[in-house]
């Protein structure tokens, strides 16, 4: 007989698929979820020749199609970034399960036994581009979440996407697990990312990563909540007491280490007491590191090597090795700058002064506020979450790195023993 066409399955079947799936998920053991996250990380290990090639395959599309530098660097994956991704999933599965982790609870005087307990959302939907790390990552949390998972990745990275999603669904079915708890859309192109977004009912939470001008049009255009991760307009405010060689280091390592991610310094704001003394050995190790500086006009002054910076700079995201620099006259208006063009993700104060340490703190409103440390730790895998969904920068479900607990809800258990209410 001769073969019979069998139809790809339309957007729906997938996300009815994920439904089913979630059920599944819902009610596996932590036993069954590690074991599929262990095979996972094999995997990932294993099987560098499949995935390297698809990876460089992206990056030369990217190339040719003037993919950024720092967009470039997002998508890049090599035998080490490989091991990284297989390590952090195998820190997630170490994690303890958040699932029917008991939140809070107590006993009615007439005798009811409430408890407020952990449960997965169900389906989550991820729309994110250029950055393959991103889809074992998230596939990681929300697997041992009891979460199943449809992603959109993005035509950047659409072949390195694919052979890692087959390598997780294989993964998935030979520890028993459905295979369409994690799946891909990107075959859908940009109308896939569309009915991702108006598909109330199927998928319980969208979460975006990438541009801002992407995670804006999530916001706008969804019909499915969403926890709305930001774009990172990082501040370093360096006070009148700070120290040289700690002001050196970190705010070199906050913008060199790894330029092309949000965590990223973008925003250097130096206290006028200080900049003489410190402003210029600070932007030296920058230029060392072939930073561009991009200077107001007191910068300009002390570091002629800098460029002079337009208004455009104080709210841009370069995700490169740029980065803008003002001088202030008070830890007020560095406070004030910070309010006007922060985007809320990451700021650092690097000081001496307690009193001054407090004042940021208590009064800089950003989902990470940081005294004397670099801007880079802000970070699941370094908060020890082993990975991260993403940055939220919402103060609505959830704020600052996600990991495990941010991708639960809650309901609430109640037991009686014949109870009525009068």
């Amino acid at each position: 007989m001769p073969d019979i066409a069998v139809a790809a399955p339309s957007l729906t079947d997938k996300l009815k698929a994920a439904r089913v799936a979630s059920r599944i998920l819902a009610g596996s053991t932590t036993a069954q979820k590690n074991a599929a996250l262990h095979a996972i990380a094999a995997a990932v290990r294993e099987n560098a020749e499949r995935i390297i090639p698809a990876n460089e395959l992206d990056l030369a599309n990217g190339r040719e199609n003037g993919l950024s530098e720092g967009l470039q660097d997002r998508l890049r994956l090599d035998a080490a970034r490989l091991g990284g991704l297989a390590d952090a999933v195998e820190q997630i599965a170490a994690l303890v399960d958040p699932v029917g982790e008991a939140v809070r609870g107590k006993t009615l005087p007439n005798g009811l036994q409430i408890s407020q307990v952990r449960v997965p959302f169900g389906v989550l939907g991820v729309i994110y581009e250029a950055r393959p790390n991103v889809t074992i990552d998230i596939a990681a949390l929300a697997l041992k979440s009891g979460n199943a998972v449809v992603l959109r990745g993005g035509s950047a990275a659409e072949n390195t996407n694919r052979v890692l999603v087959t390598l997780i669904q294989e993964a998935l079915t030979a520890t028993g697990l459905p295979a369409e708890a994690v799946q891909t859309i990107d075959e859908f192109g940009r109308d896939g990312a569309t009915q991702l977004m108006q598909a109330r009912g199927y998928v319980d939470v969208l979460i975006p990563r990438g541009s801002a001008n992407l995670i804006d049009a999530v916001v706008r255009e969804s019909k499915v909540p969403v926890i709305e991760t930001g774009a990172g307009v990082v501040h370093i405010y360096i006070d009148e007491s700070a120290n040289k060689e700690w002001a050196v280091d970190i705010v070199r390592n906050a913008k060199v280490q790894r330029p092309s991610v949000c965590n990223a310094v973008e925003t250097v704001l130096v206290h006028a007491g200080a900049a003489e003394r410190l402003l210029p050995e600070v932007l030296q190790a920058l230029r060392e590191s072939a930073v561009t500086v991009h200077g107001d006009d007191a910068t300009l002054r002390l570091f002629p090597d800098a460029v002079a910076a337009t208004e455009d700079d104080w709210s841009t995201e370069y995700m490169s090795l740029d980065v803008s620099v003002k001088v202030v006259d008070s830890l007020d208006e560095a406070i004030q700058h910070i309010r006007r063009y922060s985007t809320g993700h990451t700021e650092s104060i690097i000081t001496n002064d307690l009193a001054n340490s407090d004042r940021f703190l208590a009064e800089i409103d950003s989902a990470v506020v940081m005294v004397n440390a670099s801007t880079r730790f802000t970070d699941g895998g370094e908060f020890g979450f082993g990975a991260e969904v993403g940055i939220s920068t919402q103060k609505l479900h959830a704020r600052g790195p996600m990991g495990l607990g941010e991708l639960t809800s809650t309901k609430w258990v109640v037991r009686g023993s014949g109870q009525v209410r009068g």
